[in-house]
């Protein structure tokens, strides 16, 4: 019994903190930042749909991988383009 125990120690390929459900993601890159040429336009409905889910929510920095500056851009400029009907506020 003390030898199936010393063997499940001594297993060194993994690390402590390895658990098999859960793999490290890259962390994302603002394309905003990124890409300069990239300007965020309210009126362009094709370039909001990418920050925006299929119910009409926009989506968070986790999902879209923006910094918190361009997220808030992201946010203004999807309420603004919902405001003057551009994007629905909702999807059926």
């Amino acid at each position: 019994m003390a030898d199936k125990k010393q063997k499940r120690n001594n297993n060194n390929n993994y690390d402590e903190d390895y658990n098999p459900k859960f793999r490290k993601q890259r962390k994302k890159v603002c394309i905003l930042c990124s890409d300069k040429n990239f300007n965020l336009d309210y009126k362009n409905p094709e370039q909001l749909k990418k920050f925006v889910n299929d119910k009409g929510k926009i989506l968070p920095r986790r999902t879209t991988g923006c910094c918190a500056k361009h997220q808030r851009d992201i946010t203004i400029a999807v309420k603004r383009a919902r405001h003057i009907a551009v994007l629905p506020y909702a999807q059926q």
